[in-house]
């Protein structure tokens, strides 16, 4: 988009807002990471007439702005997963902790086991080695036989009876300490599998844990280099302030001037259009009142000429009546034998006016109605669509306005071509200008005059295109090729920047279509 002005001044936007936006879902920075890029090409429009390098810096500045939002969010989510992996390594160092415990107490428990089936063996095997001194368990009628008397009977029986109750009391013991040592080497296998399984998750979280920190401290130090560039930058342009001021009343002075010479070529033609105009009602009137006193002339002569006709048949009509008098009397004469009379004297009656020709009145010329601009005939210069309208653009809320005049004028419209497209003369006319970088940042520009139509001049301007096909004087049909669209002077990207000058002052080409 190509920036003028006429009358009114250039404003240069840059975007400084460094604050922290709250965090936003994925759509959101979808939605902000379109509209950035919209804002951008905005912004990068809006720097038309300026350097290259300070329009660049400018734009890695919006670019900086719009990454931070999502750099912070980034940021922000990289610590939530650090809180999480770090709540979740927690979690399993608590669980670690309970099942060694545990496999602590089973450890504990099989060693107590052991040595009550230790000793249980050892009771076992006592009892099984004074039977086996004895010659086994005696029996019944070994006592009885062998007994003394019926007291020492009775004493060998309870001794035999109480051998045998704690022989199957320690094998009942022992089987039941078998039994549980089982089960407590069981829980303990599981307990270890668990302890190594947690512990491997622990590992893996720990991992993560790490990789959680080490995104995060990515993702600060990027929002941190932000912050950074972006403060450096806003420094950088605000050092550049006055340059870019001075640089910014050139290209006004530039344009007022352009916009002026114009003005000025068209003020001459309506004033030789007016001059014209008058000279031709003038001729028109001189004619008409020569063709008036001709046909007076004419009328004068013609009633001059019935005039005459009319005397001289007054004439005859009288020598006639005179001659018939003078034989009517001459024959009364004869007849009465009397002498001749004398003869009689024509007697012409006045003469009758003959009615005047009516003379024409020559009626003027009829007087043409101004029409309106669209007498022009005026159609798109290329087959594209309007990427950027004409009109006032404010200045965005906490932006830089180098001007301090709240926003700026576009003077035009812009077409959203790639470069190349052929650009065809929207209407009859004659090349006034076809140069290359004359007026600052315009490129290479044709501008076309349409001449003057029901009192209005109309001219139109073409910028930044690649190459033109036309030369200064030489005249053009409506849709002729005059040119190529491209991206030359101070331009951001491939497009026609079209605007449309009436009676002196740029006005909104759809206007004129």
């Amino acid at each position: 988009m190509v920036r003028t002005t006429a009358g009114t001044s250039i404003a240069l936007v840059v975007a400084l807002a460094l604050g922290f936006s709250t965090p936003v879902v994925a759509d959101e920075l979808d939605d902000r990471k379109s509209a950035l890029e919209n804002e951008i090409a905005e912004v990068q429009q809006s720097m038309e007439y300026l350097d290259s390098d300070i329009a660049e810096t400018i734009g890695t500045l919006k670019t900086y702005q719009g990454r931070l939002p999502a750099a912070q969010q980034s940021l922000a989510d990289a610590q939530s997963r650090v809180e999480s992996s770090a709540g979740e390594v927690e979690a399993l160092a608590v669980r670690v902790d309970l099942a060694q415990e545990t496999r602590n107490k089973i450890t504990e428990e099989l060693r107590a086991d052991r040595q009550e089936m230790d000793e249980t063996r050892e009771v076992i095997g006592q009892i099984a080695t004074e039977a086996y001194k004895n010659g086994g368990v005696p029996t019944n009628v070994s006592l009885l036989l062998g007994a003394e008397g019926v007291e020492d009977f009775t004493q060998s029986m309870d001794m035999v009876d109480q051998a045998l109750r704690g022989q199957n009391a320690a094998m009942e013991r022992l089987s039941e300490q078998n039994a549980t040592n089982a089960n407590s080497q069981a829980r303990l296998v599981a307990v270890e599998a668990e302890i190594t399984r947690l512990k491997e998750k622990a590992d893996a979280a720990l991992a993560a844990e790490q990789a959680a920190r080490d995104t995060a401290a990515g993702e600060k130090a990027k929002v941190d280099k932000l912050v950074a560039d972006t403060s450096s930058l806003s420094a950088k342009l605000q050092a550049q302030k006055p340059v870019i001021e001075a640089k910014l009343a050139g290209v006004e002075k530039a344009q007022q001037q352009n916009n002026a010479d114009l003005a000025e070529r068209q003020r001459r033609q309506l004033e030789e259009a007016r001059k014209a105009e008058e000279a031709r009602k003038a001729e028109e009137a001189r004619k008409a009142a020569e063709a008036q006193k001709a046909a007076e002339a004419a009328a004068a002569a013609e009633q001059a000429r019935l005039q005459a006709e009319s005397q001289a048949e007054a004439q005859r009509e009288a020598d006639r009546r005179a001659a018939e008098e003078t034989a009517r009397r001459a024959a009364e004469a004869e007849a009465a034998n009397r002498p001749a009379p004398a003869p009689v004297v024509p007697q012409v009656a006045a003469p009758v006016a003959p009615v005047a020709p009516v003379v024409p009145v020559i009626p003027e010329a009829p007087v043409q109605a101004p029409s309106g601009p669209g007498a022009f005939g005026l159609r798109a210069p290329v087959a594209g669509p309007i990427s950027s309208g004409f009109g006032w653009r404010p200045t965005p809320v906490g932006t830089i306005d180098f001007n301090g005049t709240g926003g700026y004028m576009h003077t035009g419209i812009d077409y959203g071509v790639g470069c190349g497209t052929p650009l065809y003369a929207p209407a009859a006319g004659e090349v006034w200008y076809a140069d290359s970088n004359v007026l600052p940042g315009a490129g290479n520009r044709i501008v076309l005059d349409h001449g003057v139509i029901g009192g209005n001049a109309l001219a139109t301007n073409y910028y930044h295109l690649t190459s033109y096909v036309v030369s200064v004087g030489q005249r053009v049909s409506a849709g002729q090729l005059i040119g190529y669209t491209g991206t030359t002077g101070n331009s951001n990207g491939c497009h026609l920047h079209f605007e449309t000058m009436l009676n002196g002052t740029l006005v909104d080409p759809i206007g004129l279509f």
